[in-house]
């Protein structure tokens, strides 16, 4: 694969000590997991109830048990893998060119890659907390038992992701906030843009590298400085991976 683009994208890599990704939902597609707004997303399909209603924090406290009926059905993919994306970023923070990766996916697909500095803007579905007495249980906890999984202490167990109708945790949008201003790249991908307040994000930015590269338009289009319409693993993978074994 070989365009002015990827080009361009490679020398402003190879030159940059501040890298910061901001990716979303088309980061994990390549490993098998769908992406929710596309046209054969999750979004799509038929349910009793939408999506964002069975995904919200009423629906999770009044519909607890058909809430983990549609999560462990949807939402998990514990056999999921890294796909060149993630581990071409996870290289790229080895190098000490890379310093965040600021996501909106649940996966933990970067950190399994072996990226250290995530910052999970909507959480982890790898965690899960008890409602009562805050314990911490692994993904396991859910995939491996039905109906309501409840803690030794008898409270709910409620996955580590933040749902619709709640606020984003602050600490990690101020990270996030700052390691976007601070960055002299920002590359963006794999996401809509369309999700707030995440998306909103991307305003702090004030370098003159905001990358884009995304398979649709978006709405920041017009402020990017590159924009590359391609699977980002295909890209990440080729510009990172391939000049690397190189």
């Amino acid at each position: 694969m070989s365009s002015p683009e990827i080009k361009k994208l490679k020398e402003i890599i190879e030159n940059a000590n501040n890298i910061v990704f901001f990716g979303g939902a088309g980061v994990s597609t390549e490993s098998g997991i769908p992406d929710f707004r596309s046209a054969d997303g999750l979004f799509s399909e038929r349910y009793k109830y939408p999506p964002e209603t069975m995904l919200s924090l009423s629906f999770f406290k009044s519909n607890t048990e058909e809430f983990y009926r549609f999560y462990r059905e949807k939402m998990l993919y514990p056999d999921a893998k890294p796909n060149d994306a993630h581990i071409a970023l996870a290289n790229l923070e080895q190098q000490g060119k890379l310093k965040d990766v600021i996501t909106q996916n649940v996966d933990g697909l970067h950190t399994k890659a072996g990226s250290k500095n995530v910052l999970e803007l909507h959480g982890s579905a790898l965690r899960n907390i008890c409602m009562t007495c805050k314990e911490i249980y692994p993904l396991e906890k859910i995939t491996q038992t039905t109906g309501i999984p409840l803690c030794g202490c008898g409270g709910t167990i409620k996955p580590d992701v933040i749902l619709y109708e709640e606020a984003l945790d602050a600490t990690i949008m101020q990270k996030a906030t700052k390691a976007i201003y601070d960055a002299d790249v920002l590359i963006i991908g794999g996401t809509s843009l369309n999700v707030y307040p995440a998306a909103g994000l991307i305003n702090y930015y004030r370098g003159n590298n905001l990358i884009l590269i995304n398979k649709s338009e978006t709405p920041q289009d017009r402020y990017a400085d590159l924009i590359i319409r391609e699977s980002i693993g295909k890209v990440l993978g080729e510009i990172i991976l391939k000049v690397k074994e190189d």
